[in-house]
């Protein structure tokens, strides 16, 4: 068998954890349809299936799932040798809000490590008003979080959605307000979800106040509170339960990306970053 092609694995293995073709090719910086052929090369050559394709989904087959250790190992071997006489070792400080991490975080945290091993990446994951205080500081050199009030500044990043989130099989108590859990009087999902709830007749009660969507989440999977959670960032043990309860939808927010780095190696690594959270 032939030597494998470096690239068709790191393919494979970005839309593997992607779930997408257009989404590996942005962080390869090519086309849907260059990364197909050379999927289709791979599979080919190593005679298995290794993803499974669908209009709307992209996921591992058992094969694929099998092949995806060893291709991770295998890139990881690569990036290591290309890296061996890499003299320029650079540090990169990051700050993401914590509404916008939960369960993927160990996921997230190692592609930012496999994308570029040279590259010495220190996160920062707290409230938006803390984050934006750090970078303004220049303790941080970029910023993902959801638009502040009054700031013009910063790039659109990409657009989180996020609902009403509860423990599986939990019911409300007839008669009763909806117990939330929120980040506190401060937050601003706090605002426009409470607000959604107001305007429709919807009584509600502030149960449990924690910072993060890991804390929010906690609160919701042990059947205290009902969370407005980011979708991507909801636990397990959860559920959407905004249509079968009938609660008003909650409008999508702006996440921002605000840094002033310009050189190659930051902006492949905010866009390996900004792509792995939308």
């Amino acid at each position: 068998m032939k030597a494998l092609d470096i690239v068709a694995v790191k393919a494979f293995v970005l839309a593997a954890d992607l779930q997408s073709f257009t989404r590996a090719a942005d962080v390869l910086g090519t086309t849907q349809s260059a990364v197909s052929l050379k999927l289709r090369r791979l599979e080919d050559q190593l005679g298995r299936r290794l993803l499974e394709r669908t209009p709307r989904h992209v996921r591992l087959s058992a094969e694929g799932q099998a092949f995806v250790g060893m291709a991770r190992e295998l890139i990881a071997a690569h990036d290591r040798a290309v890296a061996a006489f890499e003299v320029e070792r650079r540090r990169l400080a990051i700050g993401i809000s914590h509404l916008l991490v939960g369960g993927e975080l160990p996921s997230l945290l190692r592609r930012m490590r496999d994308h570029d091993p040279g590259l010495l990446v220190e996160m920062r994951v707290a409230g938006t008003g803390e984050l934006m205080q750090a970078y303004e500081h220049g303790e941080l050199d970029a910023v993902l979080a959801l638009r502040p009030e009054g700031r013009k500044q910063g790039r659109a990043a990409f657009v989180e959605t996020f609902s009403w989130f509860a423990a599986v099989g939990w019911e409300p108590h007839p008669g009763q307000p909806l117990p939330l859990a929120t980040q506190g009087e401060s937050c601003r999902i706090r605002a426009v979800a409470t607000r959604a709830l107001d305007k429709v007749g919807i009584e509600w009660n502030e149960v449990f106040v924690g910072k993060g969507a890991a804390i929010l989440g906690a609160a919701a999977a042990g059947g205290l509170a009902v969370a407005a959670l980011a979708q991507r960032a909801a636990p397990s043990g959860t559920v959407d339960i905004g249509e079968r309860l009938s609660l008003p939808s909650i409008p999508p927010q702006d996440v921002m990306l605000y840094t002033a780095l310009n050189d190659r190696r930051s902006r492949e690594a905010l866009r390996v970053l900004t792509l792995a959270l939308r």
